[in-house]
């Protein structure tokens, strides 16, 4: 009986120090919601939302009506999305990949150098790339001076193929970063499988493809459903560095053009009907990847 005073003064305790974190939870990222009011009136900065006309849901089909520009949008959106769903597997072989180096020196230095990338600045990564990979940088320079090509190849300003330059700028910026989770969850295999596998006379292969990967199963489809709820969400900072006049109408996605339409041309009351419009659609696929995970896993993912 004297432990149930003590147990509900550690639980408010610990409620208590969850606190601060809820408050800024709340402040950036519930206090801004208010924020969509904005979409529903004619708002011009500088004047007072009480003196501006209010329009309903004008601005939301004009998303719809807006022409080829939303669809090359939604299309460059979709397409950097579906690639990088098609490299969510990367992560995880490098995880097993990793796991399976016994020196422990060389795994840290591995995954420490690795992760390293992901705490750069968008803005550092453009630079090292700008530096490697421009028409002067260190790749054109090699590949000239060793009679492979003739003339500078301008990787950054390809058009044709910056959606998988970009992809692979993410893949190089995050991989180390996305395989923490993996190798957390292969440390939390049972380790009777292995000796189990290993009595049974498996190699490293068929001990990898008959314990390793089906332990690594429910986290690899968790956070690939959370992926697909997350496709019209690309983020901003990658492509505000890497955009180009060259690259301008292939790596304009959905957030950048938010950017774009709210601060560059000031039209706040149409940047906010497509930021409300996104945030609809992704949750609207977030719980339906949930639905689909409770028919197929039996087992809901929020």
């Amino acid at each position: 009986m004297r432990n149930k005073p003590m147990l509900a003064k550690s639980r408010l305790n610990l409620l208590l120090m969850a606190v601060p974190f809820l408050v800024l939870v709340f402040i950036f990222n519930y206090l801004p919601l208010f924020g969509w009011v904005y979409a529903f009136f004619d708002y011009k900065p500088g004047i007072p939302l009480s003196r501006t006309e209010f329009v309903g849901l004008k601005f939301f089909t004009l998303t719809f009506h807006d022409g080829g520009e939303m669809l090359n949008v939604l299309k460059n959106t979709l397409a950097m999305s579906f690639l990088g769903i098609a490299t969510t597997p990367l992560p995880l072989i490098f995880a097993i990949l990793l796991s399976e180096v016994k020196s422990g020196k060389f795994k840290r230095f591995v995954q420490t150098t690795t992760t390293l990338p992901n705490f750069i600045s968008w803005f550092i990564v453009f630079s090292l790339f700008f530096s490697i990979f421009s028409v002067e940088g260190l790749f054109n320079t090699l590949l000239i001076k060793l009679h492979i090509i003739s003339e500078p190849t301008n990787i950054l300003g390809n058009r044709e193929a910056v959606w998988y330059v970009q992809t692979a700028v993410s893949v190089w910026k995050g991989i180390g970063w996305g395989a923490i989770i993996y190798l957390a969850a292969i440390a939390g295999i049972d380790q009777e499988l292995y000796d189990a596998a290993k009595v049974d006379g498996a190699g490293r292969f068929q001990t990898i493809m008959n314990v390793t990967v089906p332990g690594l199963m429910p986290t690899y489809i968790v956070l690939l459903l959370l992926g697909i709820s997350n496709m019209l969400s690309n983020g901003f900072d990658q492509y505000f560095v890497f955009h180009n006049p060259l690259v301008a109408e292939k790596i304009e996605v959905l957030d950048y053009y938010v950017y774009r339409i709210g601060i560059a041309t000031n039209d706040y009351a149409y940047a906010t009907a497509i930021g409300i419009s996104k945030t609809v659609v992704s949750i609207t696929l977030l719980f339906t990847v949930n639905f689909i995970s409770k028919k197929v896993r039996g087992e809901s993912i929020i």
